[in-house]
């Protein structure tokens, strides 16, 4: 199996390496931008499967295949909220969000072998897809939510959450009064329903909401330490696979 990665951050790339040969599989091909990607399936056969990073260092990779029809299978690699992937999923196309996760991609390139006796080619219209990133599909986001306390039910307004994290297996919202409560959720499903320009997730564990974000300072590993106006139970760090998501998120 011919396998190349796209993904402008090297160490992502090679974290994503590293994980494929856990699976016996090998990506020795490897790309970090839209130009040298172009160069590269001009001269090359295009190969069975594309692991493609969504927002490169100098333009969205959508822009590789403007002039190039592609031929292989794709599985995104992205930290674009799932409504505005909808139309990767009617194509048979599956995708990872960051920080991506050793299981998940295991299921994913699982899900990959299984289909690829109906794959001959996979066509997509890029600039549709463009245009679901650059202007989402219109989505109602949970404005409220209702929380069980005791024999009564409290309703929570998204603008008075200051995070959403996971914790021994439970999921919680911190209000900006200082209180935690357990959610009957998890923070996929909250990956659908919080709006994204108010809420992001840092890392596998934490939705920030950018309003209670009080400071952020550099951390160990290229990471950042987020201070938020209440919160100070645990560590807030963005995931070093996600600072340059999250820093595009701030502006």
């Amino acid at each position: 199996m011919n396998i190349i990665i796209i993904e402008d951050e090297k160490p992502s790339a090679r974290r994503l390496q590293r994980m494929l040969n856990k699976l016996n599989i090998d990506a020795q091909t490897m790309l970090h931008s839209v130009e040298e990607s172009i160069a590269w399936f001009k001269n090359n056969e295009h190969p069975d499967l594309i692991f493609l990073d969504i927002q490169l260092s100098d333009g969205l990779s959508f822009e590789i295949f403007e002039d190039i029809e592609i031929k292989s299978a794709i599985i995104f690699t992205t930290a674009y909220d799932e409504y505005a992937l909808q139309a990767f999923k009617l194509n048979s196309i599956d995708y990872l969000l960051k920080p991506i996760d050793e299981e998940e991609l295991a299921k994913a390139v699982n899900k990959y072998k299984e289909r690829l006796p109906q794959l001959q080619s996979v066509t997509l219209d890029f600039n549709d897809i463009k245009k679901l990133l650059v202007n989402p599909i219109d989505c109602e986001y949970k404005k409220r939510f209702s929380i069980k306390v005791g024999q009564h039910l409290k309703l929570i307004n998204t603008e008075d959450i200051e995070c959403f994290y996971s914790e021994n297996k439970g999921t919680y919202l911190y209000t900006t009064e200082g209180r935690n409560y357990l959610l009957d959720t998890t923070l996929e499903h909250l990956e659908k329903e919080l709006e994204p320009q108010t809420f992001f997730r840092i890392n596998r564990k934490f939705f920030v909401n950018i309003n209670a974000i009080k400071d952020m300072v550099s951390y160990t590993n290229s990471r950042l330490q987020i201070k938020l106006n209440s919160y100070k139970e645990q560590e807030v760090i963005v995931a070093r696979e996600r600072v340059k998501e999250f820093k595009i998120w701030l502006e």
